[in-house]
């Protein structure tokens, strides 16, 4: 079975792809030609996975899975959340967007945070959604440079290192995207 991720984020999808069983073939945008950007602009996560994977059914009539993903953090009420990859702004980066945070956090005791994702999956005409959440915290400084994101600035809970100090492999026994992947896969296996 093709499992096509409406995504055409490179480190996403390496992600995905470490966790997808045999008997699946992991498909993504570029395997469409599609290069320009899916729209984004639902309030939440759950909207924003939605409308990414609604387009490709409008466009492609192609069975898929979008994702959304946000960084919530206590201290900013829920900030960045649905706006995580747009933090910066006009700037926004990788960088600015972290830097932005620790600006943000200055003196901040409460680092407490929370990553988000919510998975679109269009099948047969019908829509599921699945959310994975990890808890963790913000660091002062960055650490590690595996990843992407943030992943330089969460530490996982109970983990002792952050998402950019850890192999793929390692950061998918925690992270919230590999979490709602594998709840999708659980549903896929039961049709």
């Amino acid at each position: 079975m093709k499992l096509l991720f409406a995504t055409s984020n490179l480190n996403k999808a390496k992600e995905i792809a470490a966790l997808v069983p045999k008997k699946y073939e992991l498909l993504t945008l570029h395997d469409l030609n599609l290069t320009e950007e899916i729209p984004e602009t639902a309030n939440t996560l759950e909207g924003n996975a939605l409308q990414k994977s609604n387009y490709i059914i409008e466009h492609f009539s192609h069975d898929c899975f979008a994702d959304d993903t946000g960084l919530e953090i206590t201290a900013l009420n829920n900030e960045p959340g649905v706006r995580s990859a747009r933090y910066a702004g006009e700037d926004r980066s990788d960088e600015n967007n972290m830097e932005k945070v620790l600006n943000k956090l200055s003196g901040e005791k409460d680092r407490s945070a929370r990553f988000r994702t919510v998975i679109s999956l269009e099948l047969n005409g019908k829509t599921f959604q699945f959310e994975g959440i990890v808890n963790g915290t913000i660091r002062t400084q960055k650490s590690g440079s595996n990843g992407f994101g943030y992943d330089p600035i969460f530490e996982p809970e109970n983990c002792g290192k952050t998402f950019a100090q850890m192999t793929i492999t390692k950061k998918n026994r925690y992270s919230h995207r590999a979490r709602a992947f594998a709840k999708m896969i659980a549903f896929l296996e039961n049709q």
